[in-house]
C-alpha cells in the first residue's frame, strides 16, 4: 500500500504513541469516578487534577480556572450562551467576526431570536479584523467580544492583546476561540488580557471528545448544562479522565514543542507556496503574508471545483480539504473566503493544505510533483477555462 500524506491537521492531528500510553493507563488503574471518596475515586481525581494543572500552567492561568468540555464547540457554546445568560441583564449585545468558527456563529445566530443583537466584523482581505470597526461598535449594552485566535482555514492570526485592551479598557468580557493556535504559537491569557479561551485536545494529537474552557476567576458565568456540581459548578456530568490525561499529555508536549517545531513547518509551508506559485497559474494565496499559522496554507484555484480536487487528490494518497471539516458536507463556499472577499466562483475552488508533526520534505516534493498535474488534468474538463483560453487572456 502507498503511503497516504496527510495534509488536514486543521481538522484534526493523529493522538501520539506518549498520549496513547496515559490514556492505556487510565483506563486500566484509573478508571474510578473522580466524585467518590474511595481509593478508585481518589486516583482518578488525581490524574485530573495534574492534567489541568498541566494545562493551566501552559497558558500562565490557575487550575481552578480550567473547566474540561467534551471539546471547543461545547467550550464555544458555554462561552457564548454562558455569558449571555447570566449578563443579560446588563444588556443583550455581542461582538464577534464573520470568519469565526460554526460553533461561535450559529450560537450568536440562535442568540438573535433570544431577542440578542450581534455585530459580525468585517475582516480584510487578509482575514484581520478591523480594531476601529470594533469599538465604533461597542456600547453600553455590550456584554462579550469573541473573536478567535487564528483562523483554521486561512490561517491568519488576529491581533487579540490589541482586543484584549480594548475590551479591558470598556469592561467587556473577552472570550477568543484558540482551537487552532494553541501548540502552533504562543496563547498567555494574562499578557492577551482574555477572559475566556476555548482549547481541543485533538488538534493538538490528543483524543477526540475532550477540551476545555478557561474562565477568568470573577467571570459571571452561568452553565448551560445541568446535572451534578462537578467542574466548579459550571460543567455538569462524570469527567472524561483518560481523554483528560491524554489532552494535559499532548497540550503539554505541543507546547513545549512549539518554537522548534514553528521554525520547521514554517520552512515547509514556504517551500510549498513557493513552489505551487511556480508550476500553477491563476493560483491565489488566502491569509496573511506573515501573520498567519506556520503550518497552514489555503490558496484558490481558479477553474476547477475544490471537492473534484480533493477527490483526485486522495486517489494520489493525498489528504486535504477545501476548508473547515465542519463545512465539509456543505455545497456553499466557505464563508470565510467569502468574508474576505473572494467571488463565488473562485471561493469555490480553494484548498486548504495544513502541515503536521509528520510532514517531511519528501511529502512537499510529492505534493509539488503531482498537484500541477491533478489541476492540469481538471482543467481540461473545465468549460470556464476553455472560454477563458479561447478569450486569449
Amino acid at each position: 500500500m502507498k503511503k497516504l500524506i496527510y495534509l488536514d491537521n486543521n481538522a484534526t492531528t493523529p493522538v501520539r504513541p506518549e498520549v496513547v500510553e496515559v490514556m492505556d493507563f487510565c483506563h486500566t488503574e484509573c478508571f474510578g469516578n473522580p466524585s467518590t471518596v474511595y481509593s478508585f475515586g481518589r486516583n482518578a481525581k488525581r490524574v485530573m487534577d495534574e492534567s489541568r494543572e498541566k494545562i493551566a500552567r501552559m497558558i500562565d492561568a490557575s487550575k481552578d480556572e480550567i473547566v474540561f468540555t467534551s471539546g471547543g464547540t461545547e467550550a464555544d457554546n458555554l462561552a457564548v450562551f454562558g455569558i449571555a445568560k447570566a449578563n443579560k441583564d446588563k444588556g443583550k449585545h455581542i461582538i464577534t467576526s464573520k470568519i469565526e468558527h460554526h460553533a461561535v456563529i450559529n450560537s450568536c445566530k440562535a442568540l438573535e431570536k433570544d431577542g440578542f443583537e450581534i455585530t459580525y466584523l468585517d475582516v480584510d482581505k487578509y482575514g484581520i479584523v478591523n480594531l476601529e470597526q470594533l469599538e465604533r461598535t461597542i456600547k453600553k449594552e455590550t456584554i462579550l467580544i469573541s473573536i478567535m485566535h487564528a483562523n483554521n482555514e486561512i490561517g491568519t492570526i488576529e491581533p487579540i492583546a490589541e482586543i484584549g485592551k480594548i475590551a479591558k479598557k470598556h469592561k467587556i468580557y473577552f472570550h477568543s476561540d484558540t482551537v487552532q493556535s494553541i501548540g502552533k504559537i504562543n496563547v498567555d491569557v494574562k499578557e492577551m488580557n482574555l477572559d475566556m479561551i476555548s482549547i481541543s485536545s485533538h488538534k493538538l494529537y490528543g483524543p477526540k471528545g475532550i477540551g476545555c474552557l478557561y474562565v477568568k476567576k470573577g467571570t459571571r458565568i452561568k452553565p448551560i448544562l445541568y446535572g451534578g456540581e462537578q467542574e466548579h459548578h459550571l460543567r455538569a456530568g462524570t469527567e472524561n479522565v483518560p481523554g483528560i490525561a491524554g489532552f494535559g499529555r499532548a497540550m503539554e508536549l505541543a507546547v513545549t514543542e512549539t518554537d522548534k517545531e514553528n521554525k520547521r513547518l514554517t520552512r515547509l509551508r514556504d517551500m510549498l507556496q513557493e513552489g505551487l506559485a511556480k508550476r500553477i497559474m491563476h493560483i491565489i494565496f488566502n491569509g496573511h503574508p506573515t501573520e498567519r499559522l506556520p503550518g497552514t496554507l489555503n490558496c484558490a484555484i481558479q477553474f476547477i471545483e475544490g471537492e473534484s480536487l480533493i477527490l483526485k487528490l486522495d486517489d494520489l494518497g493525498i489528504c486535504a480539504s477545501t476548508g473547515s471539516a465542519c463545512s465539509s458536507a456543505s455545497l456553499e463556499p466557505s464563508h470565510v473566503l467569502m468574508a474576505i472577499g473572494l467571488p463565488h466562483e473562485i471561493a469555490h475552488g480553494s484548498l486548504r493544505l495544513s502541515l503536521g508533526r509528520d510532514t517531511t520534505d519528501e511529502d512537499i516534493d510529492y505534493v509539488l510533483d503531482v498537484l500541477p498535474k491533478a489541476v492540469e488534468e481538471l482543467r481540461a474538463f473545465s468549460p470556464l477555462y476553455k472560454e477563458f483560453l479561447k478569450k486569449g487572456k
